[in-house]
């Protein structure tokens, strides 16, 4: 498919990941529909970067925790796209003893019932050659207990993109990626990330730049579906051995 010309919805567009994926689509001459929850400064940031609603981009604000907002939001957020990539998750380290209810809810709120409820929702409204990207996670072909619910909800978001792929087709293409360690989170100290890429058969951090032409190769592809991208320095392979 040729992004030219074509509108592309990123969730979480306002910071990190989701930046890069919004100007990767925006170098392939695509219009962005930016969706952001806190990040404002960044999503209208990035707005005037990629060229302001002059060259055809506009943002949208919504809490993707908030079903009814969401089903407001949506419909406008994604109308005419040819491309969705939910990129949008929460993610809280905590192991089933000693995450509370609520903090579980939320993940799953935002990880899985938020991608479903708009892959939904595209599904009625997209533009030509649609294809539906969700960024997964490479711990969902060995769940860390660790981080119980944020694993569980990565897990159910990757069931769900087969699930799609063969209830949409051929309509629509439905595609993940389950990238390894690109940035370390926020609220953790890098050396949680240095002990993190021990276990990473690289050794190293998967670039932006890779995880990124990840995504536009999947929107580009219009003969995979179903297919989930393991861009993450083979980290789901287990550990290295120590030669």
């Amino acid at each position: 498919m040729d992004l030219s010309g074509k509108k592309a919805a990123v969730t979480g567009a306002g910071r990190r990941i989701g930046s890069a994926l919004a100007r990767a689509f925006a170098a392939r001459g695509a219009r962005l529909a930016l969706h952001y929850n806190r990040s404002e400064k960044g999503a209208l940031a990035l707005l005037e970067e990629l060229g302001g609603t002059r060259a055809g981009h506009a943002v949208f604000q919504c809490d993707l925790a908030d079903l009814p907002a969401l089903r407001k939001t949506a419909p406008e957020f994604l109308k005419d796209a040819s491309v969705l990539v939910n990129n949008a998750s929460i993610f809280l380290r905590r192991t089933l003893g000693s995450e509370t209810s609520e903090e579980a809810e939320k993940q799953f709120a935002i990880n899985f019932t938020a991608p479903v409820e708009l892959m939904r929702i595209f599904a009625a409204c997209c533009g030509e050659s649609p294809v539906i990207i969700n960024m997964l996670d490479q711990g969902i072909c060995r769940p860390d207990p660790a981080s119980f619910s944020y694993a569980l909800s990565k897990k159910a978001l990757a069931d769900a993109t087969r699930a799609a792929a063969l209830q949409l087709a051929p309509r629509i293409r439905v595609n993940g990626i389950a990238p390894g360690p690109v940035l370390p989170p926020p609220e953790l100290p890098f050396s949680t990330m240095e002990k993190t890429l021990r276990s990473v058969p690289l050794g190293k951090p998967v670039s932006l730049d890779d995880l990124c032409a990840g995504a536009v190769f999947l929107a580009e592809n219009e003969s995979m579906t179903g297919a989930i991208l393991y861009i993450d320095g083979g980290q789901s392979l287990g550990k290295p051995s120590v030669s």
